[in-house]
C-alpha cells in the first residue's frame, strides 16, 4: 500500500513533458514546473498537482474542460485568473473553482508578481476528456489509459479545430 500522506517538502517538480513543451516565441509566455501528488499518495479519483509559475508566464493557455472540473488553491504569490470574459486578481490563500464548460468557463493562471506562484490544483479524473482553447479555436480530446508492460503511462491526444473532421465512412471498405 502506497503511504497516504506528502508533505509539501518531499514534492518533486519536474519541467512539464516535452509533448506538452512549449517552444519557440510561445516559451517566452509559457512556462510550469509540476510536482505530481496523487499518484505519491494512493489517490484514485482525484487528481492533485502542485504547479509553480514563474513571474511573468502562464503555466497553460486559456482553456475549458467539458468533463472535468478542477479547483485550485494559492500556495504562494500573486497574479491573476482570467476566466470566461473577466479577469481577477489572485493572491496566496485564494480558492478558485473552474467547474466543466465551454468558453464561459475557460480559464488560465498568470504570474503577475515578482516571485515565483505556486497553487495545488484538484481535478476530477474522468476519461477521455474534451478541452477547448478560445483564443486559438481549437479544442484537444485526451484520453487516459492503464500504463503499458513496461510501466509507461499511456495515453492518446488530439489537437484540431472545427472543420478538420472527417467524415464518420472516410476510408472504410478500402481495405
Amino acid at each position: 500500500m502506497v503511504k497516504p500522506i506528502l508533505n509539501l517538502d518531499q514534492v518533486k517538480f519536474l519541467p512539464r513533458p516535452r509533448d506538452f513543451a512549449p517552444t519557440g516565441d510561445l516559451a517566452n509566455q509559457f512556462e510550469a514546473r509540476v510536482g505530481r501528488v496523487a499518484d505519491k499518495i494512493g489517490a484514485r479519483t482525484l487528481g492533485y498537482n502542485i504547479t509553480a509559475v514563474p513571474p511573468g508566464k502562464a503555466a497553460y493557455p486559456f482553456h475549458s474542460h467539458r468533463i472535468n472540473e478542477e479547483m485550485f488553491f494559492l500556495l504562494q504569490g500573486s497574479g491573476e485568473v482570467r476566466i470566461g470574459s473577466e479577469t481577477f486578481p489572485i493572491r496566496s490563500g485564494d480558492f478558485i473553482a473552474c467547474p466543466p464548460g465551454g468558453p464561459e468557463a475557460a480559464h488560465q493562471i498568470r504570474n503577475t508578481g515578482a516571485e515565483e506562484l505556486k497553487f495545488l490544483a484538484v481535478s476530477t479524473q474522468h476519461s477521455p476528456e474534451i478541452n477547448e482553447y478560445p483564443d486559438s479555436g481549437k479544442f484537444g480530446v485526451y484520453a487516459d489509459f492503464p500504463s503499458g508492460p513496461d510501466g509507461r503511462i499511456e495515453y492518446f491526444s488530439f489537437q484540431g479545430r472545427e472543420g478538420m473532421n472527417l467524415d464518420y465512412w472516410d476510408g472504410e471498405g478500402e481495405q
